[in-house]
C-alpha cells in the first residue's frame, strides 16, 4: 500500500473535524479554567489522530465488506478501487488501534482514571460506530453519536488532561481499595457542555450534510438514516437549526460569563455561513452540495478557535 493509499484509506483530509474539538478543548481549559499542561496535550493529540484514522479506516473497510453496489465495491471506494489487500487493510487497523490504546493507557496513569472510562466510551462507540451488524453509522442516530462523541467527548477530554490539579479539577474518578467515587462540580463541567455545543452541531452536521446527499445510494445498500426517516426536507431545516444553535451557545457563553466578550467576533461569520446555507439547500443531492458543510464547520470554528485565543491574549495583557 503506497502512502497516497493509505491516506486516502484514513481520509486524513477529514481529520479537520477532530482537531477543532483538540483546540477547543485547550485553549477552553486555558481561558476559563486557567490550566494547561504541554505535555499531556501532546501525548493526546497523538493518539486522538492515530484513533481517528483508525476509525475512518474501518468505515471504509465496512463500506467495502457490507456494499451490496459493485460499482461503489470496486469503483467508488479506495479498498476495491486501488486493489488493496483486505488483509492488509484489516492489520493496519488492529495496529493502529493497539498504539491508540497504549497511549491512552500511558496517559491515564498519568493523569487520572477517569480518562480511561471517557475514552473508552468514546473508543467503543467510535468503533461500533461502522464496525459490527448493525453500525450506529447506519441508524438514525449517526448524527448524535457522531457529534457528541467528537465534540464532546475530545473536548472533555482535553480538558481534563489540563485540569487535573486538585484547585481547579471538574470531574474525578477516585479508586482506592475496591470502592470508587465520582465527584465534580455541575457549574464547571456545565461550562464545558455549553462550550462544546458548537462542536457537537457543527460535525453533526458534516453527517447529516452526507446523508442527506447520499439519500438515495444509501436505502440501495442498506443505509436507513436519519434522513430516511424524517425526510430530505426536514433534515435541511435540522441542518440550518444546528448551525444556529452553534450561535446560540456562543451569544449564552458570553451573557454568562463563561466567554470572554471576543467570543462576539464569531458572529461576523454569520452572513457567509447563511449564504453557504441557501447554496447547500439549492444545490441538493448533488455531490458538491457536501462542500457546504465542511466550509461552515471550518469556518465557524476557525473563528471559535482565533477568538478563544483573542480571549487568551485579552485575559494576558488586563
Amino acid at each position: 500500500m503506497s502512502l497516497k493509499v493509505f491516506l486516502e484509506v484514513v481520509e486524513i483530509k477529514t481529520k479537520i473535524a477532530s482537531v477543532f474539538p483538540f483546540l477547543v478543548g485547550a485553549l477552553f481549559s486555558a481561558t476559563f479554567y486557567h490550566s494547561f499542561h504541554w505535555g499531556y496535550t501532546l501525548l493526546f493529540f497523538v493518539a486522538m489522530l492515530i484513533f481517528d484514522l483508525t476509525t475512518t479506516a474501518i468505515n471504509n473497510y465496512m463500506d467495502f465488506e457490507k456494499a451490496h453496489s459493485k460499482t461503489y465495491k470496486y469503483q467508488e471506494n479506495v479498498i476495491g478501487r486501488e486493489n488493496v489487500s483486505p488483509r492488509l487493510v484489516r492489520q493496519m487497523i488492529v495496529g493502529m488501534l493497539l498504539v491508540a490504546a497504549v497511549l491512552g493507557f500511558i496517559l491515564a496513569y498519568m493523569t487520572g482514571w477517569l480518562l480511561l472510562v471517557l475514552g473508552f466510551v468514546c473508543c467503543f462507540i467510535g468503533v461500533f460506530y461502522t464496525y459490527g451488524p448493525i453500525p450506529l453509522s447506519r441508524m438514525p442516530l449517526g448524527e448524535v453519536f457522531s457529534g457528541v462523541t467528537m465534540g464532546l467527548g475530545i473536548t472533555a477530554m482535553v480538558v481534563y488532561i489540563n485540569t487535573t490539579s486538585p484547585d481547579v479539577m471538574y470531574l474525578n474518578l477516585d479508586i482506592a481499595s475496591g470502592k470508587f467515587a465520582l465527584t465534580g462540580n455541575f457549574w464547571l463541567v456545565a461550562a464545558l457542555v455549553l462550550a462544546a455545543v458548537p462542536l457537537i452541531c457543527t460535525i453533526a452536521n458534516i453527517m447529516l450534510a452526507n446523508n442527506l446527499r447520499d439519500l438515495e445510494t444509501d436505502i440501495k445498500n442498506h443505509r436507513y438514516t436519519l434522513v430516511y426517516y424524517i425526510g430530505r426536507e426536514n433534515g435541511i431545516h435540522l441542518f440550518s437549526y444546528l448551525m444556529y444553535a452553534s450561535y446560540v451557545a456562543i451569544l449564552a457563553g458570553v451573557l454568562l460569563q463563561v466567554f470572554a466578550w471576543p467570543l462576539l467576533l464569531v458572529f461576523l461569520t454569520l452572513p457567509k455561513v447563511r449564504q453557504n446555507l441557501a447554496a447547500h439547500k439549492k444545490e441538493l443531492p448533488a455531490p458538491h452540495s457536501f462542500v457546504y458543510a465542511l466550509k461552515n464547520m471550518v469556518l465557524f470554528n476557525s473563528a471559535y478557535v482565533i477568538c478563544l485565543a483573542l480571549s487568551l491574549v485579552w485575559q494576558w495583557l488586563r
